[in-house]
């Protein structure tokens, strides 16, 4: 009996020994490939502002001797050069998360939201759109990783959106371990089916023609959301709309704020706005 367990525990300890190098060498792996994705997109950007300014350098100079098809031509170099330099930038915000949690700290989470319409003003107000929110608690994490978060979700209902006036909600309800947060819209919506795809990288349902993008909006909140400890998913129960819903984990010190904060909304309420939006209705 004793030889037996003696060498069931060895077994265990090399099954153990085994998992732990795999472990290290699949994170060693993944920072190489972050750093490869940070550098390489980093030394793209310097060539494609070249061949971009160049581009409308030459339109500049030489537009009134280029026919229709030569200015059409400079035209696509440069649309295809700053879609690239987009892709670049949203390669470098993907590459960037999870470096380090050294920016957690405990922020209202209504503050988040204020920061991601401010950030959004301009869209919000051409279309009128109206952003609600309930009473958000205090959370802790990264403030800029958690603004892009919410600027995404939010730029999401506002690019798909039907033809009624863009709505959007953010609420949030505390369970035993974590806050279950939902970003509601009442856009065009999306095929449960699909509820796994949206969040891979440069998986795209529809396509450029249709709605620009470079199909990394989704993938950068998952990375953001698991980053902090939580997970995020598409509500595939919604009649109508689209609603993403995410997790932060509670913090035993944090806690909801009693009351609305100055950049939060009492239920259904209009999120304070900018002085240059009007999100109350009166992208991405």
């Amino acid at each position: 009996m004793r030889q037996q367990l003696l060498g069931e525990l060895g077994v265990a300890r090399a099954a153990r020994t085994a998992l732990e190098t795999q472990a290290e060498v699949l994170q060693r792996s993944n920072r190489d490939l972050e750093q490869f994705a940070y550098v390489a997109s980093h030394d793209l950007q310097e060539p494609l502002r070249k061949v971009a300014s160049f581009c409308q350098l030459l339109e500049r100079r030489y537009g009134d001797k280029l026919d229709e098809r030569g200015a059409q031509y400079i035209a696509f170099a440069v649309d295809g050069a700053k879609r690239m330099q987009q892709l670049i930038n949203d390669l470098l915000a993907f590459s960037r998360v999870g470096r380090s949690t050294e920016g957690f700290v405990g922020i209202a989470f209504g503050d988040v939201l204020s920061r991601a319409t401010t950030t959004l003003s301009l869209s919000i107000e051409s279309l009128q759109a109206e952003v609600t929110a309930d009473e958000l608690p205090v959370v802790r994490g990264d403030p800029v990783l958690l603004t892009q978060l919410l600027t995404n979700l939010i730029g999401n209902g506002l690019k798909f959106r039907g033809d009624e006036v863009p709505r959007l909600h953010v609420s949030a309800i505390e369970r035993e371990a974590d806050w279950e947060f939902a970003c509601a819209d009442n856009g065009i919506g999306i095929d449960p089916e699909y509820g796994e795809k949206i969040f891979v990288i440069f998986q795209r349902l529809h396509g450029r023609d249709v709605y620009e993008g470079t199909g990394i909006g989704l993938a950068l909140c998952r990375k953001i959301v698991e980053f902090h400890g939580g997970r995020i998913w598409l509500d595939a129960t919604v009649d109508h709309g689209t609603t993403f819903r995410f997790t932060l984990p509670k913090r035993s010190l944090l806690a909801p704020t009693s009351a609305p904060t100055p950049s939060t909304s009492a239920p259904s309420a209009p999120v304070p706005a900018p002085s240059n939006a009007r999100p109350s209705g009166g992208s991405s």
